[in-house]
């Protein structure tokens, strides 16, 4: 059979690699991730296709399985080579690089800064010479190299570098390479099989025979080249027609078994040493070796064998042959020689694989190497490595005599499995460990990992997650102080999801627990606590003062201790109705967690921004922030198409019951304040629409039922629905709490509600109006600043005096478009229209928004994509391209490429032009 490459039937594989490759060339950076049974090729492939690239700076790594626990130690090998390019990289990449790579102390970075310093490195080699990564084996990486490159592939897009990784079909490895495309290999056609076992074989075999050979074998490369070297033509001719199965996938693995043990006995030792090791370390196979007095000649009768290639790193033929010397051995003789392998490491100074192999060696317990093993699990977390540090503790508590320390292990190794993500592990890991034998502070732990495992997987078990951190500090207190605080803060942080929902303690009894913890030690901590406990024991205008210390205590504080407490901060801000501090005391969290790689909390404060943004500020921002947590969740491979925001699907016209389901279906999981939201967003738009009794029908019940300092925020709102509804006597009562929330705060917030409120009612309204409208002005309160023009233009109307409630209206309709706020949109139009003016062009920036391109000035035909959009704003606002780099988790290459897209599309050739052709920018 023709082909134009060294591979028999592998054209268009190689094809699509060599597009990848090519874009790469051309500056279009990309990934792939090549999968299939062993055998089929995988290596062959990635070998063909890189090997004779001109041009281009080839990196490649294999996976060791001895390596697998070492954090970073294949992305160590692979990135050895750009070391020059590290100075092109922010400080904050370049350290946790460092750090990861075991070159520095430094505190742990996280796995996805890690992924960013990796994505930038490439992106500066590859604007000298274009870039390829061939990554082998990939199953066999540490987790945190293999989290690292598929957060790379993910995000490769106007790089020159291209990576390229192979890997068996294994569910952990494509989970964790999920959005990567994947080329999965099959079984080569009839007719290259045909070919490739006839090219194989020293003379010819019968048609029949062959076909029936190539069938049998599913077309795996591996299995016919082998047959056709162990087999003679007579003895293939027969096997074809018997019933015993070929040596395809698992059985391929059995025939390399029969191989191995018809060697003699010392080249089958020195095989399983060689296995064993999977470094391919020749010092340590030699040292293990000499020890067990294994003669050094049996490597060279392994290599004659056709097994192994000699040399540094030893190489298996391949990895089956690899897997079936170390299974050919029993038990007995494989812990023979991890000692051997532990003895020659220890000797060599490499920590990590003298306790690997130590524990490979133990049958049962040993507390020595337990200890050895939890050693080597601190150094893997002071490097970052969260699963690595999870994996090695699990082994140690495996290890570990029954008893305290045990189970304690297992608590430890649970953290770390939950600090990576990886929440099945993290349960499985609790589910071992007898809360009875272990002394209150691990027990703390554990109860605090039950927790965070409910709300990262939104399991119903979140209702009572409050009540659990409770009882977690608890545990902590009389043993650790710091402890006790923080898990009374996330007590409360717990209690907010579940709003109305909470179960297992009482708001009374979560206040008066927060205000003793606060008296347990001074700090930013006990500022904290007393204000949460204040929100919740004290009269609103006492518990004002000591809010406001607290809101000013977490403004002084650095990145670093911001990390802890931003999250809290939203319910202190809103408490105060200080919408300028919320939006600062979140936007500094979300780029401390940016900056520090903490992924998970980037991703909790961007849904907070999110929904705060629909409290005063405008449902284009809140959908702003919704598309920077899908780009965040496609960087870290997971699906981003059901990122919803049930009250801003509410905002933005959905219809009603598809915003009730969601609500209905967040709240059947605990998630109460989701529910709410929904629920509230509803009823305002229902004010929007002039459907005042289901407004107030839809509202009335949260008001009923108050919840902290959420049920505030509605008060207006119900004023509003009340009085259009003929409730009027509920509507002055609401009123009178409004305004006694403004006289104790003083927020312009605050006041300006009430003021427009008061104005639907009193008999001074053009005063009230007028104050609401003054008293509205800042750019965190723009949609409430519209309701009031809104409000106060159809008075005006009603009062007949047109040109003022033309120009209110205007006002209103402007602010309405962009802000992204339809049905309020609308309503204005229709008292504009009311007053004899045409509003047909009025809807265009708000279309184009909600479309994902602000192109109300794009040239004809155009239309930015979500991605161009965001990096349009972002740019129109000031940000550099290495700012919004960071905030997409894109290089700066990409940033460039899309601005350099924008601008074409819009016909404009600067950053100063874009303010000029973006009708929904940032404010």
């Amino acid at each position: 059979m023709a082909s134009r490459s060294g591979l028999l039937g592998r054209d268009d594989e190689l094809h699509h690699v060599a597009r990848l490759l090519g874009r790469a060339r051309n500056g279009r950076g990309g990934a792939l991730l090549l999968t299939g049974e062993p055998g089929i090729g995988k290596s062959a492939l990635l070998h063909e296709a890189t090997s004779t690239l001109t041009g281009t700076h080839l990196l490649r790594v294999d996976g060791y399985e001895a390596e697998s626990t070492i954090p970073y130690a294949a992305l160590q090998r692979l990135l050895t080579p750009l070391h020059a390019h590290l100075p092109a990289l922010p400080e904050q990449h370049r350290r946790a690089l460092r750090v990861a790579a075991g070159a520095v102390e430094g505190a742990p970075p996280e796995r996805f800064l890690v992924g960013l310093g990796v994505l930038g490195l490439l992106a500066a080699a590859g604007g000298t010479t274009p870039l390829v990564c061939a990554v082998d084996d990939a199953h066999l990486l540490d987790e945190e190299s293999l989290d690292a490159l598929a957060f790379v592939a993910r995000r490769l897009q106007a790089e020159s570098a291209a990576l390229v990784v192979a890997a068996r079909d294994e569910p952990a490895v494509l989970a964790r390479m999920a959005g990567v495309p994947t080329l999965r290999l099959q079984g080569l056609d009839r007719e290259a099989a045909l070919a490739l076992l006839r090219s194989s074989l020293p003379q010819p075999i019968d048609p029949a025979a062959a076909a029936r050979i190539a069938a049998a074998t599913g077309g795996n490369p591996l299995a016919l080249i082998d047959l056709a070297a162990e087999l003679s033509v007579e003895d293939l001719t027969e096997s074809s027609f018997a019933d015993e199965p070929l040596p395809v996938g698992h059985h391929l693995e059995t025939h390399y078994l029969r191989q191995v043990r018809h060697l003699p006995a010392h080249v089958q030792r020195w095989l399983l040493i060689a296995a064993a090791d999977s470094t391919g370390t020749v010092d340590v196979i030699a040292a293990a070796a000499g020890e067990l007095g294994v003669p050094a000649s049996a490597a060279d009768e392994a290599e004659s064998a056709g097994l192994v290639r000699l040399g540094d790193p030893v190489r298996f033929r391949h990895p089956l042959v690899e897997s079936a010397a170390y299974n050919a051995a029993t038990g007995a003789e494989r812990r023979r020689v991890h000692r051997a392998l532990s003895s020659a490491t220890a000797a060599l100074g490499l920590v990590h694989l003298h306790a690997w192999h130590a524990a490979k060696a133990t049958l049962g317990t040993d507390p020595v190497v337990a200890e050895q093993l939890e050693r080597v699990a601190d150094l893997a977390g002071r490097r970052g490595g969260l699963s690595s540090r999870a994996s090695v503790l699990a082994r140690a508590s495996d290890l570990t005599p029954a008893g305290e320390l045990k189970h304690a292990r297992r608590v430890a190794a649970a953290e770390a499995a939950l600090g990576a993500g990886a929440a099945q592990r993290a349960q499985d890991l609790l589910d071992g460990v007898d809360e009875g034998a272990v002394p209150p502070p691990v027990r703390g732990r554990l109860i605090s990992v039950r927790a965070s495992h409910a709300l990262f997987t939104a399991d119903p078990a979140l209702a009572r997650a409050g009540a659990d951190m409770l009882e977690a500090a608890a545990c902590f207190h009389g043993h650790d102080t710091a402890a006790e605080q923080h898990a009374l803060i996330r007590a409360f942080d717990y209690t907010l999801p579940a709003e109305r929902l909470a179960r297992g303690t009482t708001l009374h009894h979560l206040g008066r627990r927060l205000r003793a913890g606060a008296a347990e030690a001074e700090g930013p901590a006990a500022v904290v606590l007393r204000a949460l406990s204040a929100l919740v024991l004290m009269p609103y205008h006492r518990a004002v003062p000591v809010v406001r210390r607290a809101v000013e205590e977490i403004a002084r504080l650095p990145d670093e201790q911001l990390l802890l407490y931003g999250a809290t901060s939203v319910a202190l801000t809103t408490a105060l109705w200080d919408a300028p501090a919320r939006r600062e005391h979140l936007q500094r969290t979300a780029d401390a967690a940016r900056d520090a790689g903490s992924l998970q909390l980037l991703d909790t404060t961007l849904w907070i921004m999110s929904s705060a943004e629909l409290q005063g500020g405008t449902p284009r921002r809140a959908g702003e922030h919704v598309e920077q947590v899908r780009e965040l969740r496609r960087a870290l491979g997971y699906g981003a198409e059901h990122v919803v925001n049930v009250a801003l699907l509410a905002w933005s016209g959905a219809p009603r019951a598809q915003v009730e389901a969601v609500a209905e279906q967040a709240g059947a999981v605990g998630f109460g304040g989701v529910q709410a939201a929904g629920v509230t967003a509803l009823g305002i738009r229902d004010l929007a629409e002039g459907r005042y009794r289901d407004a107030y029908a839809r509202l009335k019940p949260l008001a009923d039922d108050p919840f902290l300092h959420v049920t505030p925020l509605i008060h207006p709102d119900l004023v509003e629905a009340a009085i259009r509804s003929g409730h009027g006597e509920h509507a002055r009562r609401v009123l009178e709490q409004l305004e006694a929330l403004a006289a104790a705060n003083g927020s312009p917030w605050t006041r300006g509600v009430a003021q427009r409120s008061r104005a639907l009612l009193d008999e001074d309204a053009e005063e009230c109006f007028r104050s609401a409208v003054a008293t509205l002005t800042l750019p965190e309160l723009q949609v409430e600043l519209a309701r009031a023009h809104l409000l106060y233009g159809e008075w005006l109307r009603r009062g007949r005096r047109r040109a003022a409630a033309r120009e209110h209206l205007h006002h209103a309709a402007a602010l309405f478009e962009q802000a992204q706020a339809p049905a309020f949109a609308h309503r204005a139009r229709r008292e504009l229209a009311a007053l004899g003016e045409c509003s047909g062009t009025a809807g265009a920036g708000s279309a184009a928004g909600a479309a994902g391109g602000p192109g109300a000035h794009a040239q004809p035909g155009t239309r930015l994509t979500a991605q161009e959009a965001t990096v349009a704003r972002m740019a129109a606002s000031g940000a550099t391209n290495a700012e919004i780099g960071a905030t997409l988790f894109l290089s700066v290459n990409t940033i460039d490429y899309h601005l350099r897209k924008v601008f074409a599309k819009l016909g404009i050739s600067s950053r100063r032009q874009l303010a000029e052709h973006l009708d929904d920018l940032p404010d």
